[in-house]
């Protein structure tokens, strides 16, 4: 991908993770925005339900002073899709997400999926809360890190409730907004067929890449270029 390009005209990225994970994700992509002059805000997202998610990315953008690209990954597509109906959120990223419709939710989506390798290696605990095996992370979730990385993000995965996944969108952002969808064409956890309809339903601008399920971490520089891209 090109890494010349010129510096966004919205200055605003607000980055949000998803299931299993935390704002350290986007550590790598964060320096590399700024040096295009953007200010870069992660929300941690407490994972402990839908609205609870939401909310949290409603707090960012009403503390962001200007437009905002609006990026996602993986569960927090369901998320942004719903939080970014707000008027200052003029673009909209998607990650290797869910990316659901009004009326639908993660899990609705999940459930039409051709079956992905990480499914077997989700492990729910007796309060609804669902982890990723040490597998899991290693071969299916970041199998493109080296081990040191895979161990941090192992050791960081947020636990996600399950009922966050049953979380209904009341409006879909992306459909009046410019939207631009970020494939890792080794992702074992959303299966790229799945990703690239998403993203034709939605009509979006799409790039691929070789990696994983968490591209910020093993392809940042091309996570970052496609951003400014979209926040240009």
């Amino acid at each position: 991908m090109n890494t010349a390009i010129p510096n966004a005209s919205i200055p605003n990225v607000i980055l949000v993770h998803g299931a299993w994970a935390d704002g350290s994700t986007w550590s790598k992509v964060i320096p590399l925005l700024a040096r295009k002059g953007l200010t870069a805000t992660a929300v941690q997202l407490p994972l402990t339900g839908f609205d609870a998610d939401v909310a949290a990315v409603q707090r960012a953008i009403a503390l962001a002073e200007g437009e905002v690209v609006l990026v996602g990954h993986s569960y927090a597509g369901a998320v942004i899709g719903e939080a970014g109906n707000d008027p200052k959120v003029t673009r909209m990223v998607y990650i290797d997400a869910f990316a659901p419709d009004a009326g639908e939710s993660a899990g609705t989506l999940f459930a039409t999926f051709e079956a992905a390798p990480l499914n077997d290696e989700i492990r729910p605990d007796a309060r609804g809360y669902l982890k990723l095996s040490r597998d899991g992370i290693f071969k299916l979730f970041a199998q493109d890190l080296d081990e040191a990385e895979q161990a941090i993000v192992y050791a960081t995965q947020g636990p996600l409730h399950a009922s966050a996944l049953g979380g209904t969108l009341t409006q879909a952002a992306w459909r009046s907004r410019p939207t631009y969808y970020f494939i890792g064409n080794q992702d074992q956890a959303i299966p790229r067929v799945e990703q690239e309809r998403m993203a034709a339903r939605m009509n979006a601008t799409v790039a691929h890449v070789d990696s994983s399920h968490v591209p910020m971490l093993s392809q940042p520089q091309a996570v970052a270029d496609f951003i400014v891209s979209a926040a240009a």
